[in-house]
């Protein structure tokens, strides 16, 4: 068997401790006994009830976010985790969050809320949209009368003051709250106007920003068409709304800051683009006039009549040349027609007839005889051959058969 000093032993029920889930994270409800705030930061006391006492530490970083003092008496609910100090041997709870007896149901009831709303896609950062640049029109949800609408319109005053603020008056805690923070969301999604909306309120306790935390809130800024800011009490308060909204801010100034632009840099920007912008037509009219120039040293520019002169002599040529070629060719094509039609005339001329021994004779009146019937004996013809003609006198004419031909018996004079 071995034995175990009183170190191992003490640091083996520590890992026990420490290693089970369930001790990793409790609530326990008790009333505070032997409360002392120490000088270092940290807070050191007891929870009890009417059978059993637990001693609790809280160190200064937490301590230093507690929104309650504790007094001894007290009713809370303590989270924390389980674990053993070694060097007085007992076990304790290391405190992270302490509430009033009656806050942890309502922050059990909150952590529930917030899971559903986060299976829903209320928290889903994709559906989360960006902020106008510069809005002309801010809406604003929250109470007249706060420290918040005042720091919102300052800020907004001095940074952008030519946005219009439209306010959407409401409590901002108590039990109408919800209702009239949704409402005024709804209210200023019908002004189509509005470009953003600022939800929200200043600091308070936990149980003054409760409207914030409500599912009524949480759907009215979800269905919001308008890009909604929120911004519930200082920075360290995290609300429901801050979940759903497409933008968190720290503070409702800090919300006043992130909606409107810095004139500032806005005139920054501004004369940058006027700068921009003027060297931009500076450069393209230094371009413009360089290529007026050259277009200027161009012939077509420097001496226009000339250069068209020369274009239309060189035009004239060409269309002169083109005008011989045409007509050169058309006489080429004419002669040879000429050509073919000499030809065929040849062979149809009556000379040709004549050269082959034939003849015409006319009678004194210049009628062409055909026929000898057509003359009588004496009657004077001439007869054409085809190298001069006779002057003949009909001695007598006959005719033969039918199928002959008819002939005529001359006398040369």
């Amino acid at each position: 068997m071995r034995i175990l000093s009183v170190r191992e032993l003490t640091s083996y029920i520590k890992e026990r401790l420490e290693s089970d889930p369930f001790l990793a994270r409790v609530w326990v409800r008790g009333e505070v006994s032997s409360c002392v705030y120490h000088p270092s930061g940290h807070l050191y006391f007891e929870i009890k009830d009417e059978a059993a006492r637990l001693r609790v530490v809280m160190f200064r970083s937490q301590a230093a976010r507690l929104e309650i003092r504790l007094e001894n008496g007290t009713a809370v609910v303590v989270r924390g985790y389980l674990s053993v100090y070694e060097r007085s041997g007992s076990y304790q709870l290391y405190a992270q969050a302490v509430e009033p007896e009656g806050a942890g149901a309502l922050h059990e009831a909150l952590e529930r809320l917030k899971e559903r709303l986060q299976r829903e896609g209320l928290f889903d950062a994709a559906r989360k949209r960006p902020l106008p640049s510069i809005p002309a029109v801010v809406g604003l949800v929250t109470s007249p009368v706060g420290a918040a609408v005042k720091d919102i319109l300052t800020v907004l005053r001095k940074r952008w003051p030519l946005a219009r603020v439209v306010l959407a008056p409401v409590s901002v805690q108590g039990e109408t709250a919800p209702y009239e923070i949704a409402q005024a969301i709804r209210r200023l999604n019908e002004m189509d106007e509005v470009d953003v909306i600022i939800v929200g309120r200043g600091g308070g306790a936990p149980e003054e920003l409760w409207a914030f935390n409500t599912e009524l809130v949480a759907r009215a800024v979800f269905e919001s068409r308008v890009p909604v800011v929120s911004a519930v009490g200082h920075e360290k308060d995290v609300t429901i709304s801050d979940l759903v909204a497409d933008l968190r801010a720290a503070t409702p100034s800090a919300a006043a800051e992130l909606v409107a632009p810095d004139r500032r840099a806005v005139r920054g920007q501004l004369e940058n683009l006027r700068v921009g912008l003027d060297r931009a037509i500076r450069r393209h009219l230094d371009w413009r006039r360089l290529r007026l120039e050259a277009l200027v040293r161009r012939p077509v520019l420097a001496e226009p009549a000339a250069w068209i002169c020369a274009r239309r002599r060189e035009k004239v040529a060409q269309l002169e040349e083109r005008l011989k070629n045409v007509a050169a060719r058309l006489v080429d094509e004419r002669k040879a027609r000429l050509a073919v039609l000499s030809g065929r005339l040849q062979a149809l001329s009556p000379l040709e007839i004549l050269a082959r021994g034939y003849s015409v004779c006319r009678r004194a009146d210049g009628r062409i005889l055909r026929d000898a019937a057509e003359v009588l004996p004496g009657e004077k013809i001439t007869v054409q051959l085809r190298a001069g003609g006779l002057l003949c006198a009909v001695e007598e004419t006959y005719l033969g058969n039918r199928n002959s031909e008819s002939r005529i018996m001359l006398k040369n004079l």
